[in-house]
């Protein structure tokens, strides 16, 4: 007896899209990644590389959608599905409804940038000739987690860089004492 069960779930795909977002973040990146699955396959993948490749538009998303396009030889990919981490920026957005994908799931939702719902709505919006079916908050906890603790560490390895700064230009530590070589025993 065969079953018609999806050898793969959405849970699935999104948490290899954590895998690579993880891979972003190795790479001095803001953790994001994405998948695109097309007719039950993975066709694409990509993670951020805005700073590694000095391309503002080299977004997980985009990177999948590229490599989607070239896996099935067509920039449109009506009936594929992509999952993402974090939800699309306007940009990645804008290209989801070029493609003519059929759906994008994603985690997090992202409150300062989200353009599929949170602040605008590009991807279901009236005057355009696709709409992208969306869904949300799937592992939304754990997206969200991986990104808090990327910039929560971000942040920490800021401040100690501009405190390390600060005590190189003065030779006096956050303690008021003289640093380095200069201290008293």
């Amino acid at each position: 007896m065969t079953s018609n069960k999806p050898l793969y779930t959405d849970e699935d795909y999104m948490r290899r899209a954590m895998v690579l977002a993880a891979k972003a973040e190795a790479e001095g990146e803001v953790p994001v990644g994405a998948v695109v699955v097309y007719q039950g396959q993975v066709v694409g993948e990509g993670w951020n590389r805005s700073i590694t490749q000095h391309d503002a538009t080299a977004h997980a998303e985009i990177m999948a959608l590229r490599q989607a396009g070239k896996v099935i030889q067509n920039y449109r990919l009506i009936d594929a599905v992509m999952y993402v981490t974090l939800e699309p920026c306007p940009m990645c957005a804008g290209a989801m409804v070029h493609s003519r994908i059929g759906k994008v799931v994603f985690g997090a939702h992202d409150l300062k940038t989200g353009a599929a719902g949170s602040i605008m709505n590009l991807l279901s919006y009236a005057q355009v000739n696709h709409h992208v079916e969306i869904e949300s908050g799937l592992l939304a906890d754990e997206c969200r987690a991986q990104l808090q603790a990327f910039f929560k560490r971000r942040r920490a390895e800021k401040k100690a860089e501009k405190q390390a700064r600060r005590v190189a230009e003065s030779g006096v530590d956050d303690e008021g004492g003289l640093s380095g070589t200069h201290r008293k025993p």
